[in-house]
């Protein structure tokens, strides 16, 4: 480790370090991907399958489990979110309250398609977001984690595989 890195950080870096943690660490880092923070997980994954070949499934699994909590996570940061701009309007009734252009549409259209639409949670950009506005629409949360979970393994299956394939 650098001689500049604190202590904590070189150890807690050096305890994550794939493969001596490998699937437990598979599954923080794809948790956290799956709420707002920019990260990807498929480098991860994609470490661990190639030092260790014959965890291939068990990490394809394990992240797309983890995948799936963070969305869990990010849908009830929706829900949260919008009780608190509830709890807000209510204490201020008299405000305006603007919605940018274009919102009402996405809006209109995840709430026709319900929880089917989480099965798109797995798309980059808008996967992350898509999920906490099932929870502002509070969508039935249960069927969304279902279709989040259909959708995450399904990316996994066939980013590690096609990565692993390619090299």
């Amino acid at each position: 480790m650098e001689s500049w890195m604190p202590p904590f950080i070189a150890s807690t870096l050096a305890w994550l370090a794939l493969p001596s943690v490998g699937l437990p660490a598979v599954f923080l880092v794809a948790m956290m991907s799956a709420t707002l923070l920019p990260m990807g997980s498929e480098p991860a994954v994609f470490a661990l399958v190639q030092t260790q070949p014959e965890l291939f499934w068990p990490a394809v699994l394990v992240a797309a489990v983890g995948n799936t909590v963070g969305g869990a996570i990010s849908w009830w940061m929706g829900a949260g979110a919008h009780r608190t701009v509830e709890h807000w309007q209510a204490a201020h009734p008299a405000g305006h309250h603007p919605q940018g252009r274009g919102h009402g549409q996405a809006l209109a259209w995840l709430a026709r398609f319900g929880p089917k639409a989480c099965l798109l949670s797995w798309l980059p950009v808008v996967g992350d977001p898509l999920c906490a506005l099932a929870g502002w629409l509070r969508l039935p949360f249960w069927p969304c984690v279902a279709y989040m979970a259909v959708g995450k393994l399904a990316r996994y299956i066939t980013m590690t595989g096609a990565l692993v394939w390619a090299f």
